[in-house]
């Protein structure tokens, strides 16, 4: 069917006029008549009938005209969207984070892009290091918001936003509670761990891999941030976690640091894409709020950092990040 014929006929049909439709039009009368009439031909039906000096819709016509009505309804509305979409301010953003920046970073990233794009359904997924990566390469997730790990899959591109740093925590009744000690002094305490494959429990066991000692008991094992620390608010064994999980504690006075002199570590955060990959427009618009959000809080990084996230500077259109 001529689309273009048809998008004439539910003019004239609108209007109930050929003149006026093609006044509207800005075309002939008789180039409006003579595409309606091939129209017509073409699918066999009469649509118009004189009616004096005029026309009438044939009861064909009639339905015709309204379906065709809804078809070029339908078109706009798909026009538009794709306009949206392009734009970043429609579809959809997949995220998927570690539980500490899912926790208590995203919660306010993901509230200040939606007021700028309310349009977009934002899904966030919550799980560890490993798993992350796992769903960020598997094209479950468009951008990953990673705690933890310093050495990232080759097909991954990472921007570090900031470091937190590692802190011991126990009971504020504990023996070693604000006492300075040495990892060999600390590391006989049972200690409660995150899952396999959490960041902060592979980090532990390497630095006493690296001092040859021997590993940290397990005393308690869960599958979140939450049961491991409630676990010490308990008053049971050790754990090592990063300052931002247990930082509204202390006012409080529920739980206290032990101070390990010769473990200082850091827990970066940061934000992984996949490499050479061309980023969705609402992806890129996250991006780029996350590189605004560093750039004020003037958390390291410089302008030549800024533009690798993009690609060594490229376009929008470009590659994206990395």
């Amino acid at each position: 069917m001529n689309l273009h014929a048809l998008r004439l006929f539910c003019r004239v049909a609108e209007t109930g006029s050929v003149t006026r439709a093609a006044e509207e039009l800005q075309m002939s009368q008789p180039a409006v008549t003579s595409q309606i009439k091939k129209l017509e031909q073409e699918i066999a039906v009469v649509l118009l009938a004189p009616k004096g000096r005029g026309i009438v819709l044939t009861d064909a016509g009639n339905q015709v005209a309204i379906s065709a009505k809804r078809l070029f309804s339908l078109e706009s509305e798909i026009e538009n969207y794709l306009d949206h979409y392009k734009s970043g301010s429609a579809g959809n953003l997949k995220i998927v984070a570690t539980y500490l920046p899912a926790n208590f970073l995203l919660p306010k990233w993901i509230a200040g892009y939606k007021q700028l794009y309310t349009d977009v359904e934002v899904n966030l997924t919550t799980t560890n290091s490993s798993k992350s990566t796992e769903q960020l390469l598997n094209y479950q997730a468009d951008v990953a918001i990673i705690g933890g790990l310093a050495e990232f899959h080759p097909a991954i591109v990472q921007k570090q936003l900031f470091e937190d740093d590692m802190w011991f925590i126990v009971h504020k009744d504990h023996e070693l509670a604000s006492c300075h000690v040495n990892l060999v002094d600390i590391i006989h305490q049972p200690f409660v761990f995150r899952e396999e494959g959490s960041s902060s429990r592979e980090k532990l066991l390497s630095v006493c891999k690296i001092k040859n000692l021997n590993q940290p008991k397990v005393g308690l094992q869960f599958n979140g941030p939450n049961e491991t620390i409630r676990a010490v608010l308990e008053g049971y064994g050790v754990t090592f976690v990063s300052a931002l999980e247990v930082k509204d504690y202390f006012p409080r006075g529920d739980l206290a640091r032990v101070f390990v002199q010769d473990v200082q570590l850091k827990n970066p955060i940061s934000m992984c894409t996949r490499r050479d990959d061309i980023l969705s427009p609402q992806a890129l618009n996250f991006v780029e709020m996350l590189i605004n959000v560093k750039s004020k809080a003037n958390i390291g990084g410089n302008q030549n950092e800024n533009d690798d996230l993009h690609g060594n500077g490229a376009a929008r259109t470009g590659n994206g990040v990395g």
